[in-house]
């Protein structure tokens, strides 16, 4: 009893020592685990306005981009896509929730009608849109296809989000209507006309060599326009590539192989334990099945003209005699020994029409329900009336052609060269004569021929040709990467360029990299390397080889720049020149003396010009070019002053205006403030987003999973 009166007395102390216990445990799986705070940002991949985007549903996004766009983007682009998509969906929301814009049930169901009108499944027995259909097709994908199912969810989504954003824009288009006052403006900036006499002291009077700009005035004027030289963080490198490209031994060691082919030879039949003869390409009796046996390349069964052998040896090819061989030879990646198998005359472009008739199932025949059997039949009775009344071809076409994309000009397909056509159709025009009709059958349906014309009649030959890619063997591969190897190291050591010069190889820098860049000049699409240079723990002066497509690359970080205000080395390709014109400005001022135009004229040894009819929509002055400021400036002025000096785009000026014709006005300006409204509201869709993006606080970590 006196234990448990003890444990009474400090049951409050136990629990206290049990709770502290309990909150360590969970307190070290945090850390352990990086905490929920940090397990969250892990699974973050970026937060707009303090929504974020969760990683996993981000990548889900990105692998549908992909897939849309097929194998000619990369996943960068499919990422930067959705992106894009993300933060507009980010900022606009944000906009609606605040302005209460919600779209309701019978607003989606119109959005749908709308865009499903000329959807063929939709549709009923008269082409109208039917909604039972549609509640049909949405039930029956609901049972048996969950993800087709999940894909109209989406589709009416992004419909409910279209109308909610089209609600916000047409918003904000009503309030950047123009007013009349606005309307009379736009009038008088296209209708008011000055006359102007000047001078114009060019700035291409004084060479850019004659003006000094320091490094410490270009950094002046980042300063004072600190937002407009904004940079992101970027980084620089050099590399040298590794080419795996076969030796000369290797080039040898083909040529070898293939000129064994050539004669016949014994090889031992281990089935039969004899030796038996085979032939080789001199004397095979079936050239195209030895080419396809032997040849990288399968057997092309053309005639060609001269022109479409290889230029190096088309001489040689071109006058060979039937069954006689050439080779081996090289074009281009490959070594090749050919032989000719036939020749013949034929036209070198032949010009022909057809009638096509397809039949149901092909990909040709659209609504038509006609059998196979049935498109032949009204094939052969077409040819019948045609063969009776040539002049009916074209109506005919017009009528049952399948080809709808010449089917109105009476099927007439132009001039075309050997091998532009399907062979079948191909083989027709040029192996028979002009005016010549008949069937022929291919993979479209059934093609009523007429041939128009052929031209220029040639021997053309048909040639076997076994080739065999010159590639690097394994004995180079190995030496490429033990060279590649040994430069990495050397140049950890040593100074990168002075290594690669040792080793006659070209250094490449690449600078302004930035984080989510994927294409390096001259090795293409290589997001690792990007990633290797924004990494931080990837210092300056850092190497490390990559594999690329042709070989390897070894790449050196030389240079970083954090996110900020350009350096003055980045900046000054475009601040030097601004300096420039500036100092240039205040050096042809102190050329100006006179009071008129004619002694300025004459003192800085320019001549004075005229200009008429100057407007300030299009400010373009004759003999100058555009020059807002000073067009502007003209119409500020009383007739027959004379300016102060103008700093222009082209040069500085002096004006003295010589007549000044104001427009003679309207009743209204209504014309004028609509065109004006218009012109505005057209900018609304582009300019709304941008400034909301702008706008935004964005927290991007992409470049951390891409």
């Amino acid at each position: 009893m006196a234990v448990l009166n003890k444990i009474r007395q400090r049951s409050i102390f136990l629990i206290v020592i049990i709770a502290l216990a309990l909150f360590s445990f969970v307190l070290a799986d945090l850390i352990r685990n990086g905490g929920a705070i940090s397990q969250r940002a892990e699974n973050t991949i970026a937060t707009i306005n303090g929504k974020d985007i969760d990683r996993t549903e981000f990548a889900k996004k990105v692998e549908t981009a992909s897939r849309s766009f097929g194998a000619g983007g990369s996943s960068i682009q499919a990422m930067n896509y959705v992106w894009n998509q993300e933060v507009r969906q980010a900022v606009f929301e944000e906009q609606f929730e605040e302005l209460g814009i919600k779209v309701g049930e019978d607003q989606v169901n119109q959005l749908l009608e709308e865009s499903l009108a000329n959807n063929p499944t939709f549709q009923n027995e008269a082409g109208v849109f039917d909604k039972a259909k549609m509640q049909e097709y949405v039930a029956n994908i609901k049972a048996t296809s969950p993800q087709a199912y999940q894909q109209w969810l989406e589709y009416e989504e992004n419909m409910s989000k279209s109308a909610k954003e089209e609600i916000y824009l047409n918003l904000i288009k009503a309030g950047v209507g123009s007013t009349l006052k606005e309307g009379e403006l736009a009038y008088k900036m296209e209708n008011d006309n000055v006359n102007i006499k000047y001078v114009q002291l060019p700035f291409s009077s004084i060479q850019d060599t004659e003006v000094t700009v320091t490094d410490e005035e270009i950094k002046s004027y980042i300063d004072k326009h600190a937002e407009q030289y904004k940079s992101d963080a970027s980084r620089n490198i050099r590399y040298v590539l590794f080419k795996e490209e076969p030796s000369i031994e290797d080039e040898k060691e083909v040529t070898s192989k293939v000129a064994a082919l050539l004669d016949d030879k014994v090889e031992f039949v281990d089935a039969t334990k004899t030796n038996d003869s085979v032939k080789g390409f001199r004397n095979t009796e079936n050239a195209e099945e030895f080419v396809n046996q032997n040849s990288s390349l399968k057997f092309d069964d053309r005639f060609k003209f001269k022109n479409d052998l290889p230029t190096t040896v088309a001489d040689t090819l071109y006058n060979l005699g039937i069954g006689e061989v050439f080779g081996p030879y090289k074009d281009g990646e490959y070594i090749k020994i050919s032989r000719v198998i036939a020749q013949k005359q034929m036209p070198d472009s032949a010009k022909a029409s057809h009638i096509l008739i397809a039949w149901e199932g092909l990909r040709t025949a659209g609504d038509i329900k006609r059998t196979k059997e049935e498109a032949k039949s009204l094939a052969d009775s077409i040819v019948n009336v045609i063969k009776s009344d040539k002049s009916k071809f074209s109506s005919i076409a017009a009528e049952f052609s399948a080809d709808s994309s010449n089917k109105d000009k009476g099927g007439d397909l132009g001039y075309f060269v050997p091998g532009a056509m399907v062979p079948a159709f191909n083989d027709y025009v040029f192996d028979n004569e002009v005016e010549d009709i008949g069937i022929v059958e291919t993979q479209f349906g059934y093609h009523i021929i007429r041939i128009e014309d052929q031209k220029n009649e040639q021997k053309a030959i048909k040639i076997a040709t076994v080739a065999q890619k010159i590639e690097p063997s394994e004995r180079t591969i190995n030496t490429i990467f033990t060279e590649t190897t040994k430069f990495q190291m050397t140049a950890k050591d040593k100074d990168f360029e002075e290594v690669s010069k040792e080793n006659n190889l070209a250094v490449r820098p690449v600078n302004k990299i930035k984080e989510l860049d994927e294409n390096i000049p001259g090795i293409g699409s290589q997001r690792a390397i990007v990633q290797w240079a924004f990494n931080e723990e990837t210092e300056v002066g850092a190497i490390k080889r990559f594999d690329i497509a042709e070989g390897y690359a070894v790449v050196q970080l030389t240079g970083k720049s954090a996110k900020g205000t350009m350096a003055v080395s980045d900046a000054s390709p475009t601040v030097k020149p601004i300096l420039i014109k500036e100092k240039k400005v205040e050096m042809l001022k102190n050329k100006i003396s006179g009071n008129t135009l004619e002694e300025i004229a004459a003192n800085t040894g320019q001549t004075v010009k005229t200009a008429s009819a100057l407007n300030m929509k299009t400010p373009t002055i004759s003999g100058a070019g555009t020059e807002p400021k000073v067009v502007g400036a003209a119409f500020a002025m009383e007739t027959g002053n004379v300016s102060e000096p103008i700093f222009g785009n082209n040069g500085v000026y002096v004006v003295e205006v010589t007549k000044n014709t104001p427009a003679s006005g309207l009743e209204t300006y209504l014309s004028y403030a609509a065109q004006a409204s218009k012109t505005q509201a057209g900018l609304v869709n582009s300019k709304v987003f941008e400034a909301l993006k702008e706008a935004a606080e964005i927290e991007d970590k992409r470049a951390k999973f891409y």
